[in-house]
């Protein structure tokens, strides 16, 4: 159908040429005559009122032609029908009228903010506050979801679960349903939770389930959350906790690697707290301890195999059965090996040989040995190196005390300074040898059950204090050397490479020294005479004779020292020093002087030595 102004624009006619046709037309019937009988047969339509009208027809565009009693026809969209297929000529349908464009000479309705209408009508009349209805999730809003219970209404996202979920869209086209807990009949809105309804299911559960369930019962539960220390399982109405110590009797690191969310578990109740409504609950308890009868699966000395599964600084945790560790300390991986690290001997994952040292059923705690799988070298020290046995080996370690000579891999024996050198006195074994290079010594002992070795190097050679050194040197010969070191107690000369005899303060001169500085110096060349000899202490006691003596001043033909002339005022007190040294020589060979108030030069000697060795 088409209006007046549309005919009038197609054809091109004027005001005259129309009224002259529609007066041809209508005859002897007024204008008043024809509004009359047009109003008996057009109803009448206002803007935001609901009618009824019947689908004319369905262009391609998508609009939907209604014809609703009026004068003109109404247009809908075609997608505010819910099934586009059923929309055909002559189906009646209610409308809303949201304007009259009298321009165009149409209507322009709205079907589905007239189904709206009657939806929200309908529901003020049959449902209040509190109510409990049921709808299917439309889609996703801002700050929630849409759900249609015969209008759309409004479902926030934290009212949607009792956990946070994490995208609520996961709910849409799901059917739900939910507690009504606010009607605004102005806004003509409606917001509803879901959560509201499921705490108060889950609160009637609770105290079914708390007046049901006992220590030791087993029950079915669905993993709801799993945090780093253990489960929370739901057990119908209250969730218990499953912590990650009593999920397996062996190790696990995260309880994810047993279950995961919404797993159904089996699990059996290990406490109850009623005041607290907190229960503990385990599924290793639902089988036997290995533990039990663990010192008859793994006896002491028994050989078993496990695998590595932890590494610590002091040690690896060698699993030898689910739930059952054991620990294998670094001073048990190797009998010669210096171990700092267990990673330098085994990683996670390897099978390895071990040997049970010691089981505590109490702690249940497990110790072994990997190295009790070998044969202890050790054992065969004695038998590889016995006393006498020259050796070759790398100088591994220096210490104040000594060098560690390596023999074979694992095994040292000490060189000690005091087997360096017959005659010389070592400090520090540097003076000898250095790390790092191969030396030749003898074994001198074993110690197998300290596992200690003694190593000599003085011994390659003759003691020369058994005959050469006496043969050489006699009480009252003169002889040259040289002061290498200065005590407080006397002075220390070189008499030939590697022999060093005393000479004691109280040598120094006829009056009391207090420094023997005041007398030599480290380096100087000196003349003194042997006053005692100890082959069994290995010590040499010097008197002095000349001082100042000088490389640089000629020898005699004879091999002795040249005459040094001594100054007039010095010739007396060079005689006194003479006849003083001459006496305590005769005391010292005839054991003279005993009650004399001076103490003899060779009993002096001896004191000096020993203090000497005090020093040292």
């Amino acid at each position: 159908m088409r209006s007046g102004k549309q005919l009038v624009k197609q054809f091109a006619l004027d005001p005259e040429q129309l009224d002259s046709l529609m007066n041809e037309t209508l005859g002897e019937t007024s204008s008043e005559q024809l509004d009359e009988a047009m109003g008996a047969t057009v109803g009448q339509v206002a803007p935001q009122e609901i009618v009824k009208g019947r689908v004319l027809r369905v262009l391609e565009d998508g609009s939907v032609f209604v014809d609703v009693g009026y004068k003109a026809e109404g247009r809908i969209p075609l997608d505010e029908f819910d099934d586009p297929a059923t929309v055909v000529p002559g189906l009646e349908i209610e409308c809303l009228v949201e304007a009259i464009l009298d321009e165009d000479g149409y209507i322009d309705l709205s079907k589905r903010k007239a189904d709206r209408i009657r939806g929200w009508e309908t529901i003020i009349e049959t449902h209040k506050e509190g109510d409990v209805v049921e709808g299917a999730v439309l889609r996703k809003i801002k700050g929630g979801l849409l759900v249609d219970i015969g209008v759309p209404v409004f479902l926030p996202a934290s009212q949607v679960n009792i956990r946070r979920t994490g995208d609520v869209a996961e709910y849409i086209g799901q059917t739900i349903k939910a507690r009504i807990i606010k009607i605004d009949e102005e806004r003509m809105n409606i917001v509803i939770s879901r959560r509201k309804l499921i705490e108060e299911e889950r609160e009637e559960l609770k105290q079914r389930l708390l007046s049901e369930i006992e220590e030791g019962q087993v029950r079915k539960g669905v993993v709801k959350n799993i945090a780093d220390f253990g489960v929370f399982v739901d057990l119908g109405g209250l969730d218990g906790l499953l912590h990650i110590t009593d999920m397996s009797w062996g190790r696990i690191n995260h309880p994810s690697e047993m279950v995961s969310i919404d797993d159904e578990v089996e699990v059996k109740v290990l406490k109850i707290d009623r005041d607290r409504e907190r229960i503990a609950l385990g599924i290793k308890q639902k089988t036997p301890s290995p533990w039990e009868n663990i010192e008859d699966k793994y006896p002491v000395n028994a050989r078993v195999t496990g695998e590595v599964v932890n590494l610590m600084s002091y040690g690896a945790f060698v699993k030898l059965e689910d739930g059952v560790e054991g620990l294998v300390h670094i001073s048990e991986m190797s009998w010669t090996k210096r171990v700092n690290d267990p990673r330098e001997v085994v990683s996670i994952g390897d099978q390895v040989e071990v040997v049970v040292l010691e089981v505590n059923k109490e702690k249940q705690e497990i110790s072994l040995g990997m190295k009790q799988t070998e044969v202890n070298p050790w054992d065969m020290v004695s038998e590889s190196y016995p006393p006498g046995t020259i050796i070759r080996g790398r100088v591994r370690n220096l210490t104040n005390y000594g060098a560690f000579i390596e023999l074979q891999e694992g095994i040292d024996g000490l060189l000690h300074i005091t087997d360096m050198s017959w005659t010389k006195k070592i400090t520090h074994p540097s003076e000898v040898v250095k790390k790092g290079e191969e030396v030749e010594c003898v074994v001198l002992s074993v110690d197998q059950e300290k596992k200690r070795i003694a190593l000599g190097l003085k011994q390659l050679q003759a003691d020369p204090w058994s005959m050469d050194i006496p043969a050489r040197y006699h009480i009252g010969d003169s002889v040259p050397g040289t002061v290498t070191k200065i005590t407080n107690f006397g002075v220390f000369v070189e008499l030939e490479p590697g022999l060093e005899g005393l000479l004691h303060v109280s040598e120094l001169a006829d009056h009391k020294v207090d420094n023997p500085e005041d007398i030599v110096k480290i380096g100087q060349r000196v003349e003194v005479r042997v006053i005692k000899i100890d082959p069994d202490e290995r010590k040499i006691g010097l008197t002095l004779i000349q001082t100042h003596f000088d490389e640089a001043e000629a020898e005699t033909e004879g091999g002795g020292f040249a005459e040094v002339e001594p100054e007039p005022q010095q010739l007396g007190a060079l005689a006194s020093q003479l006849a003083g040294l001459a006496g305590r020589i005769r005391d010292a060979e005839s054991g003279a002087g005993k009650g004399a108030k001076k103490k003899p030069a060779a009993e002096e000697a001896d004191e000096a030595d020993d203090e000497q060795d005090g020093d040292a």
